[in-house]
């Protein structure tokens, strides 16, 4: 007998409780070494010069094709359809019937009825259990490489060239000037003898190109971009730096998929198995709600409130139009304090009492979806959901949501770094005890490429 989601809840009790104890930590980033050089240096390159990111084995694909595949994800998301057409990609999106966002995804328009979402499992699993029973749609599931039993057997590959020199790179992989294209639209190219999909593209606060293509094409075409980027100072990443880039380009995520609790969603959690995703997850941090629903988030919340479009019928439209006037929390950077962090880093030393919780570098994410408090005045008044360090600002940043009145930048708030009464039984998270960091509200993204150069999007864009 299978054991579902449903039934998993009922016996632990409190949800918050249960996620906050799960055994896992943060996401984990398969198939390459957690560093080729350093991750100073790795940070540094996608900033000065260029690197090649292997994004092949950490995220699930789904394949979505048919003749009722336009209409089926167009049904669930809250981006507008309109002059969707092939050989363009966009942020995919899908929220609950109360308007809780499940998770985003990009999505790759390949060819007509033929698409590839590309991401997190929340996003896919909701769009798996919608897709069942169709006649006029196949869904196709490719799992990440941690979680399936042949990891050398995967769909596609995928590689990010990244940085001020990615266009000369992908000019010496191609013999060709490096294409011309708009943000988030898609081309034909030929690297090492082999045709290849490429999307215009920016991840580390800088510009640059997706690529993908069959999985026994990846070692020509990774060879070919290795080589190709010898005269332009390309850097390969490793696993231990990726999970930084977001703090530079401000995209957050990790967004709890807003599933656990709601009478119409119980069919999807009797749906949901002990092995999928949300049954495994696990949230750490300093903001411990009362109920699961206050980690639940809006679109508003993570700064896609530019892609809600009522033009069309979508699962959770009635309640975002309930709520689209707002108020809504508002999307920032947080710079910690440098002698605040640095009093954290101090408390590592010595043998009496309790430590700080340990800040690791250059990503100081411990649990899969982390969620602190941000205070002024000793009142809540936001969440944080990512934290590192970036060589290139020589800063601590965190992404969060604050409520507009501290929403300012430059505006001073507290950082409650470590988790209440000692700590979750997470094997990632000692015994500690809590600690107060000063911080100030800042732009997102905080990268000043990323504000400037990217295409009109959420990063650049007022909610």
């Amino acid at each position: 007998m299978t054991i579902s989601l449903e039934s998993i809840l009922a016996d632990a009790g409190d949800t918050v409780t249960f996620l906050r104890n799960q055994q896992v930590g943060p996401n984990v980033y398969p198939g390459v070494p957690g560093e080729f050089s350093n991750w100073r240096d790795e940070q540094r390159a996608w900033n000065e010069t260029c690197v090649l990111f292997n994004q092949s084995y950490h995220m699930a694909e789904l394949m979505v094709e048919g003749p009722g595949a336009f209409a089926f994800l167009n049904g669930l998301g809250i981006n507008s359809f309109k002059g969707f057409v092939p050989n363009k990609a966009k942020q995919f999106v899908p929220v609950t019937h109360y308007g809780h966002v499940i998770g985003d995804v990009i999505l790759f328009y390949l060819a007509e009825n033929t698409f590839n979402l590309v991401g997190r499992a929340p996003t896919l699993n909701w769009l798996m259990f919608h897709g069942e029973g169709r006649s006029d749609v196949t869904l196709t599931y490719d799992e990440r490489t941690a979680a399936r039993p042949d990891p050398e057997n995967r769909r596609h590959y995928r590689y990010q060239i990244q940085g001020p020199n990615s266009a000369k790179v992908i000019e010496a992989a191609t013999g060709q000037p490096a294409p011309d294209l708009k943000f988030f639209n898609m081309c034909w190219m030929e690297i090492g003898g082999k045709q290849v999909h490429a999307l215009r593209h920016g991840m580390a606060g800088q510009p640059g190109y997706e690529l993908m293509g069959p999985w026994a094409d990846r070692d020509a075409v990774h060879a070919a971009l290795v080589e190709a980027g010898k005269a332009h100072g390309l850097t390969l990443v490793g696993g231990r730096t990726y999970s930084s880039n977001t703090l530079e380009s401000g995209w957050i995520p990790s967004p709890l998929p807003g599933i656990y609790t709601g009478d119409l969603l119980k069919p999807y959690r009797e749906w949901l198995s002990a092995n999928h995703y949300e049954s495994r997850c696990s949230v750490g941090g300093s903001y411990v709600p009362g109920s699961v629903e206050g980690y639940y988030l809006t679109p508003w919340d993570l700064g896609y409130g530019p892609f809600v479009k009522f033009d069309h019928d979508f699962i959770g439209r009635e309640a975002l139009e309930r709520i689209a006037a707002g108020p809504h929390r508002q999307k920032v950077t947080l710079a910690l304090d440098d002698g605040s962090v640095a009093d954290v880093l101090y408390g590592m030393f010595g043998k009496d009492g309790l430590r700080p919780k340990f800040m690791e570098f250059p990503s100081a994410v411990y649990s899969m979806h982390p969620f602190d408090r941000v205070e002024k005045d000793g009142a809540l008044v936001g969440l944080s959901t990512w934290i590192g360090y970036t060589a290139n600002e020589g800063k601590i940043l965190t992404l969060a949501m604050v409520d507009p009145s501290v929403a300012v930048p430059g505006t001073e708030v507290d950082f409650i770094w470590g988790e209440p009464d000692g700590g979750t039984t997470k094997p990632t998270v000692e015994k500690h005890r809590q600690v107060t960091i000063k911080a100030v509200v800042a732009s997102v993204p905080y990268s000043e490429v990323a504000r400037t150069a990217y295409a009109p999007s959420w990063r650049n864009k007022p909610d």
